[in-house]
């Protein structure tokens, strides 16, 4: 240990005294590394980021069927056994899911109903909380054996209802579903209450989410059946619904990631069925994240063979024209394995002050390169950035390379004999 210890600070006097050799070296790594390290920080930088959007946006997770089907309660509860599915929630027919809003100055708005319920990604991703439906408690002075009823139903907005009505979170507005029936026009009523506004980026439709039962009460009531739970003296009368298990037209369906969205889309379209996707801008994003990281990769690739020729040569350089001082350790003492670690020593020193200038100049550029590019690619953080993780692989590899390159030299100075210094002094 006592000569492994003196045979590296003799390898850092060396590399000191080779002030200008050692300069060369740290500044040839440099030249190699700081143009890799520039076209990773892109590629990570803007990539990246739209992976993230992508996995983070529920719509580009959500999967919806083409047109209106037949899909039954056990249908759905197989598909939410799925492994790939986080979320899934029936939709009634879209020509149903519809309802009048009213606010208390009278502005009325026709929007759509869209069903939610626990768990709902797109909600939970702003915040909102999830709509659910306020039921009385047992009405007083009312019989043991009164059914009970929906008071008020939650509903959360998108951002143009809101605007168009002019209500915010809190407010209080009127439902109302219209249908023709028995030759007459009659409307049911349902009082509502807003919990919370999606923004713009969430929907831009005029569009409501609410519980399944305001969808499935719509549908009802537009067949002519009667909604008991919602009270018949707000309108919701009519022939009682059959004991039949109800079917629905369709569903909303959440992927779990990425990858789950393509096998969910290729296990719909084995049992024939057509769905809508986001499959075309996960597969552009992926293509982009695949060219790069070849391009990337041949450039490494090129950079490192070339990096290891290099570091090798010159240490080969080195240790050749160091011989006879080599060899007078070894008449010193030193064994074979404290001069191995002589070029080793030297080759990551040129590895870390190399690595650490690259990391300088790559700040720099990036600085540059986000100022100059910031206002062309609206909503990424910045065009080139690496993490902290990324400069400690780098140190890393840079490392492992120059070790390897110099282990053949390490080798040839450790077989240094001490007959052939003698013989020369």
């Amino acid at each position: 240990m006592r000569l492994a210890l003196q045979s590296l600070r003799l390898a850092a006097a060396d590399y000191c005294h080779e002030r200008l050799l050692s300069l060369c070296a740290v500044l040839t790594l440099t030249a190699v590394l700081t143009p890799l390290l520039i076209l990773y920080g892109v590629k990570f930088g803007v990539v990246q980021p739209l992976t993230d959007r992508l996995q983070h946006d529920p719509r580009t997770l959500e999967i919806s069927p083409v047109g209106s089907g037949r899909f039954t309660p056990d249908y759905l509860a197989q598909l939410r056994q799925h492994p790939s599915a986080a979320f899934v929630l029936p939709r009634t027919r879209a020509i149903a899911a519809t309802i009048d809003l009213f606010a208390r100055d009278g502005t009325r708005l026709t929007v759509s109903l869209e069903p939610s319920a626990a768990g709902d990604p797109l909600l939970g991703r702003y915040g909102a909380a999830i709509p659910t439906l306020m039921l009385d408690s047992g009405l007083h002075g009312a019989a043991p054996d009164t059914p009970r009823r929906i008071l008020w139903s939650g509903v959360v907005l998108s951002a143009s209802v809101a605007e168009k009505l002019g209500v915010g979170v809190g407010d209080e507005l009127e439902g109302r579903v219209e249908r023709r029936y028995q030759g007459a026009v009659q409307r049911a009523r349902l009082p509502l209450r807003v919990t919370a506004i999606l923004p713009l980026a969430a929907e831009q439709k005029n569009l409501i989410f609410a519980p399944l039962e305001v969808a499935e009460a719509a549908e009802d009531f537009r067949d002519g059946r009667a909604v008991p739970l919602f009270g018949a003296d707000r309108g919701w009368t009519g022939e009682p619904r059959p004991d039949a298990p109800r079917e629905y037209a369709g569903f909303r369906l959440h992927a779990r990631s990425l990858d789950d969205v393509m096998i969910l889309r290729e296990a719909f379209a084995a049992r024939g069925l057509e769905v809508y996707t986001q499959a075309e801008a996960i597969a552009q994003v992926r293509q982009l994240s695949a060219s790069l990281n070849l391009i990337f990769s041949l450039i490494g690739a090129a950079a490192g063979v070339g990096f290891l020729t290099s570091t090798a040569s010159s240490m080969l350089a080195a240790v050749a024209r160091k011989e006879r001082l080599l060899g007078l350790l070894r008449l010193m003492g030193f064994s074979t394995g404290s001069l191995l670690l002589f070029p080793l020593a030297q080759s990551l020193f040129t590895a870390f002050l190399g690595t650490g200038l690259a990391c300088g100049l790559y700040l720099l550029a990036a600085q540059v390169v986000n100022h100059l590019f910031a206002s062309s690619l609206s909503g990424l953080e910045s065009v080139c950035r690496l993490l902290p993780v990324h400069y400690a692989a780098t140190l890393l590899i840079v490392a492992g390379l120059s070790l390897l390159a110099a282990l053949g030299p390490a080798l040839r100075a450790g077989r240094i004999e001490p007959s052939e210094v003698i013989r020369e002094i």
